[in-house]
């Protein structure tokens, strides 16, 4: 390991969280011989099959997609993003962070129905999904480690840091959350039992 994104990686060797597995149904759709095509296509480049493209685009539309215009989302390149984000103070950090946390609430209530740490968690997590960041979740015994890698600059891991911090203390004012930060990568850490599963709710 060579740089600080590694080491911070590194410091975390732990089991996966894993979802259940779900149930699975057949079904059969007409489709266009050229969005097959295309399908086909992406698939063997991606060396995944044609219905594990097909999941995974329909999972994207149904966790996320499908919410974009009722929410207001509008694509950022991630090099006007890492540009702004050079030129942000600490004053412009708690800035935003104050204005994403009730956004953030209105979205993870429309979207999920309701508002608690689990689906606030996996709302976040459909939304790095959906932006094409890496994240991971970890199990520790009772702490659970949240990964994010970004690849925006330091400033946006102070971001991100603080705001995933602002979120557990809402819920968890008595507990630590610790942290590990660099400039493309950031690593939360918090007990949350070993039941914990933001998917279970």
């Amino acid at each position: 390991m060579s740089t600080l994104e590694d080491m911070a990686i590194s410091t975390v060797k732990t089991k996966h969280h894993l979802h259940n597995k779900e149930k699975t149904k057949t079904a059969t759709f007409r489709l266009p011989e050229n969005l097959l095509a295309e399908l086909e296509s992406e698939a063997t480049q991606k060396e995944i099959s044609q219905n594990v493209m097909v999941k995974q685009i329909l999972e994207k539309f149904i966790r996320w997609d499908r919410f974009n215009d009722k929410i207001g989302m509008i694509p950022v390149p991630k090099g006007i993003l890492t540009s702004l984000g050079i030129s942000l103070e600490s004053s412009d950090i708690n800035m935003i962070v104050d204005v994403l946390k009730p956004i953030i609430k209105d979205n993870v209530l429309f979207m999920k129905g309701k508002y608690d740490l689990k689906r606030c968690i996996e709302t976040l997590e459909d939304y790095m999904r959906a932006s094409g960041m890496k994240s991971d979740h970890r199990v520790e015994g009772s702490l659970h480690h949240f990964i994010i890698q970004h690849g925006l600059g330091m400033n946006w891991s102070l971001l991100t840091e603080q705001l995933l911090k602002e979120i557990f203390h809402e819920f968890l004012p008595d507990t630590k959350v610790k942290a590990q930060t660099t400039k493309t990568t950031v690593i939360v850490t918090v007990s949350l039992g070993v039941d914990f599963n933001e998917h279970e709710y």
